[in-house]
Formats: C-alpha cells, structure tokens, sequence
C-alpha cells in the first residue's frame, strides 16, 4: 500500500482551510511526482512520512488561503511590484547573511518568515513585527532555542528574519525544498528541467498580498533562483540580482552537513551516498546556469558579492552593494544593519562544523565539478 497519497494531501488542505477552490491546480504535476517518488522509498521514518504529508497539506492550504483573499481583494493584482532585489548563488555562499543585512534597511521590505507561514490577512507596514502571529511565532521560536539551542548553527533565522523563496515556490511544488527530505531521484531530475512559468506567476501573487497593506521595494532571497533565473526574470524583468560567491568546496561541505540534518528527520537514517551522488552536480549547475544566463542578458545585471569580502568588511560590502542598485545607504539603514551584526553574531547559536571526508569524499574529488566557475571567477578559497 502505497505510504502517500496525492488526493489525501489535497483534501486535507481543503478541510483545514474551509476553502473550495484554487485559482488554479499547477501543482498537481509536482506534487504527482513527488508522491511516486516519496512512495518508492522504504527509507521514511513514520513520523518523518507523517511530517512530509502534513507539510505538503500545509502549504496547499496557504495557497488556498491566499486564492480566497485576492478573490475577496482583487484590487491588490493591480498593484506593481518595481525593481525587487533578488539574491542567489550556489548554496551556503552567504546569501542568508547578505538578505538579512538588507532585511535590516527600514526602507526596504522582505518576506518575513512567520508571514511566509501565516500570510492572511497580511500585516501592516506599522505591525510587520509585532503582530501577535509575529509575537507568537517569536514565543515558540525562544521555546524551541531553549529545548536544542544548537539547532540553530545551521541556518541564521528568525520568525521576524527574512526567509526564503522556496517556501512560496513550495506551493506550487516545483522547489528543492521538496527533494531536501529523503532521496528522490524522479523529482529531482525533474525540477531542474521543468517550466517554472506557474510558480514564479503564484510567486508573484504572493508577494502581491503580503504587499497589500505593507508596500515597499522587496529584498528577496533564495539560492536555487540561480537554476530558474529565465523564468524569474519573465516575471520580473526589473529584477536586480546579487549573486553571492564562496569557496565551493567549502559550501559543498556545509550543504552536505545541513542536508543530512534535514535528512535526519524525514529518514530512519540519512542517506550520505545520495549526498554525494546528487548535491556536487547540482551546486555545480547553480553556477553553470547563472554564467549562461549572464552571457545573455549582460554582465551588468548582475553583482557579484564575496563571502570572504563580507566577512572581513560586512557594512563596506553593504555600501558598494547599495552603490550598485543606485539605492541610497541611509545612516538609519547602516545603524540597523550594525545593531544586526552586533545581535547575530557568527556562531550565535553554536559553530557550524563539516568536514568533506564525514562523507568519504575529498576535495580533489568535489574540484573538476566547479573548473568551469572556478576559470572565471576569482574566488578566495578556505582551508
């Protein structure tokens, strides 16, 4: 007997919104085949199975939600969304870091990651961080920091910290947060080929809402934007892209450690050999895609933003950065992003620590995947 069941994740969204109809069923294809692949793996822990259903159920049910208000609020479609700032790269190059310094700028608007979670009605520009669902979701936030405080080495977020676009792409279930939990070659092999057309328009609709009674010019940020930047930029063809540069050998290493912590709750064990099958190429193609792109659309629409550089001079890398969107670097917007660093320090939470041999590859081995990229670009490599 087949563990998921495409129907069931559906329906459940359904009952637990109270909401008949989506605008539309684009997600079926993904979610089709996530489900025939989730369903060839013996590997799922119960309650790792369990969590994936239920994630899934979730996200269709803030799609739904998010259908039923543009349909009680159809004004907010005619509302333009103007020159978003988009940051990308391979993963683990910075690009959390370089969007919550940006996040910091009072000017500037991002997707907060307890809205991400909870988007209607939206919050106002006034209550974007004292909501009670912000102030909620910062209780349990504290709660869960107390109980395993180390969790927190992996990734630099809060429920008032930007978050990513790949929880709203989720909904239309052409993300690689999906393939993120267990082994799945079918989706896999398909999110880097399919159209991405649906989920940048859902996109779309979504920040339209969050935008309703919370305006501003977006900061926006997601790694795997790099594999679909065509598409991005159809939708958003004022976009501005930073792409963040690192050591890859040290973001493989890091992508490793934290894929095998997001393993570890969907699995009965992680699957390391899949880690090392998969991720290389694929952190490869982040690159390989963003240089084609480039090629095609000129190099000056894109920046490039140094993680070693950012280490050493954050708020110098800030200003250069801000020179380039042509966006003034206020002295309130340089204080918050100060007062930032000074709350968040690196290792806050604990030190992030990998190493490539844990996985029994070396870097010779994990090198000739990034010759190319490594050929163009002058990237300060890590011990």
């Amino acid at each position: 007997m087949a563990r998921f069941n495409a129907d069931r994740i559906v329906e459940r969204a359904h009952q637990v919104t109270g909401v008949d109809n989506f605008e539309r069923q684009s997600f079926r294809e993904g979610l089709d085949i996530l489900v025939r692949d989730a369903n060839r793996s013996e590997a799922w822990s119960e309650t790792g199975a369990a969590a994936l259903e239920q994630l899934a159920s979730f996200y269709l049910g803030l799609r739904l939600r998010i259908d039923d208000y543009i349909r009680r609020h159809p004004e907010v479609l005619e509302t333009p969304i103007k020159a978003p700032v988009f940051v990308m790269g391979i993963p683990r190059t910075g690009t959390t870091l370089t969007s919550n310094l940006l996040g910091a700028d009072p000017a500037r608007r991002s997707m907060l990651t307890w809205e991400s979670n909870d988007p209607t009605p939206p919050a106002t520009s006034a209550t974007l961080h004292t909501d009670p669902r912000a102030l909620a979701a910062l209780e349990a936030e504290r709660q869960q920091q107390r109980d395993n405080p180390a969790a927190g080495r992996f990734y630099m977020g809060s429920a008032i910290f930007p978050t990513e676009c790949t929880m709203i792409l989720a909904h239309d279930f052409k993300s690689l947060l999906w393939e993120c939990s267990a082994p799945l070659p079918a989706y896999s092999e398909w999110i880097m080929s399919c159209d991405m057309a649906s989920a940048y328009a859902y996109h779309r609709r979504f920040l339209q809402v969050l935008q309703h009674k919370a305006p501003g010019p977006w900061n926006l940020k997601m790694p795997s934007h790099s594999l679909f930047l065509g598409a991005l930029l159809k939708t958003y063809p004022d976009a501005r892209i930073v792409w963040t540069h690192r050591d890859p050998i040290a973001s493989t290493g890091s992508l490793f450690s934290l894929l095998h912590n997001a393993q570890s709750h969907y699995l009965s064990a992680p699957d390391n050999d899949w880690l090392v099958r998969n991720y290389p190429g694929q952190l490869a193609e982040h690159a390989n895609r963003l240089m084609r792109t480039r090629e095609d659309i000129g190099h000056d629409r894109i920046y490039d933003l140094h993680y070693a550089a950012m280490m050493r001079e954050p708020i110098a890398e800030m200003r250069r950065l801000y020179g380039w969107l042509g966006d003034d670097f206020t002295p309130e917007a340089e204080a918050s992003m100060r007062a930032w660093l000074r709350a968040n320090p690196q290792g806050k939470w604990g030190k992030h620590a990998y190493k490539l041999d844990q996985w029994g590859v070396t870097a010779e081995a994990i090198r000739p995947y990034f010759e190319g990229y490594l050929a163009r670009h002058q990237i300060e490599p890590e011990g």
